[in-house]
Parts: C-alpha cells; structure tokens; sequence
C-alpha cells in the first residue's frame, strides 16, 4: 500500500471512511486530556473530517496532515473557509484562523514540527496503515513528539484473517507493543461497534470494537 492508493480513493470518491458527524468518542474523552486553550494539536491523515473544525471551534490550534489535495480542498469548501496557501518544505500549507492543512505525506514531518505540537488526534491514522508502516509512523511521528505530549487514539480490534484492511485490526497488545516504551498508556473504553457498523458485517466480521486509549509522552 503506498501513497497513489489514498490518491486515487479520494479521486475517484471513494471515500466511505468519511463520517458526516463529529466522532463522539472524541467529544467524549478529548475533555478528559486536560489542554490549555490554545494548545496546538496534531491530527495525522486527517482526511476532510470534521473533527478537526470541532477541535478548532473549542479553542485548540489545529495541525492536520493530509495527503489528499482534493480532501484539503473539500474541507476548506465545505466550511466557507478560504484558506492562505504557502509552500513548504513537507507541503503545501493551507492556513485559515486555527486551522492549519499540511497538504503532504505524514512521513515527511520534521522533527520542528513535531515538537511544536502539545497534542495528538489520531482516529484514523494508526488503523489505516498496515503493520510493516505502523512501526515506522509510531517511530517517526510519536518519537518525535514532545515529553508531555497528550494523545487520544482510537483503534479497531476484529478477527484481521476474517477481512483485509484496511482499516486494520490494532488491537491493545500492540498498542502498548509499540508505544509502551516511552508512553504511559490508558485504556479509557472499549466499546462493540459490529451491531453499528453494517457494511463490515456484510464483508463477513464475526466480532469488531473500538478501543479509545489516551497517551502521555514521558
């Protein structure tokens, strides 16, 4: 799986992976991690989702990381924003109040940048990665993330034999295989979604839930 896959899914709409509300597991849970007003928050393969003008609309700088131009454009359009566009090292930089759209692959993030973030979002980022890239982006990104950082992750856990990803199965024992080292990890839910999520019961799922973890970075 490589970067002409997610190209080509929003190029021919392909795009069901792409919720019509806001993720109420983050409305939930993102209270519970605490951040100052203002903090600026890390949202990797953002996609056009709207949780990342949710999280502008609470008082948080938001840094979302998108490969898609076309996903960039549509969330611009879709909430009557017209962004500032400059060019950058990693991307094209899409800029309107808050809401910052890096245009650019998650694996071309500089340590600057990374360091600059107080918070992580990752509801979609670490599930749509197969397990030899999972590695890597835990490396990159949450290695170069700043002691004290904060993440909410989301994850899915069903039968991977019984469906190709992705998304993919990442269940807590590698949650904790590959952050555990330098992160202090909490489970804070788990949650059955099968009977909620149809279409992957049509591909043949006999069992599938969410996870919510919150991260601390040591």
């Amino acid at each position: 799986m490589d970067t002409d896959f997610w190209l080509q899914r929003w190029e021919v709409g392909q795009t069901g992976f792409h919720q019509s509300r806001v993720m109420p597991l983050l409305q939930k849970h993102w209270p519970g991690l605490g951040l100052p007003a203002g903090s600026r928050v890390l949202v990797p393969l953002a996609g056009k989702t709207l949780d990342v003008a949710w999280l502008a609309a609470q008082g948080y700088a938001v840094l979302a990381v998108e490969l898609s131009p076309i996903a960039v454009g549509q969330f611009f359009e879709e909430h009557a924003l017209r962004p500032e566009i400059r060019p950058t090292p990693q991307g094209a930089l899409y800029r309107a109040g808050s809401i910052e759209f890096l245009c650019g692959d998650i694996f071309g993030l500089d340590a600057e940048t990374l360091a600059g973030c107080a918070a992580c979002y990752d509801r979609a980022a670490l599930i749509a990665l197969p397990p030899e890239l999972r590695t890597r982006y835990a490396r990159h990104v949450y290695g170069q993330l700043p002691a004290g950082c904060r993440t909410l992750l989301l994850t899915l856990d069903y039968p991977q034999e019984e469906m190709d990803g992705p998304p993919f199965s990442v269940p807590e024992s590698e949650v904790r295989a590959l952050y555990g080292d330098r992160w202090r990890i909490e489970r804070l839910e788990t949650r059955d979604v099968l009977a909620q999520e149809p279409k992957f019961a049509a591909r043949g799922l006999s069992r599938m839930s969410t996870g919510v973890f919150r991260l601390t970075a040591a």
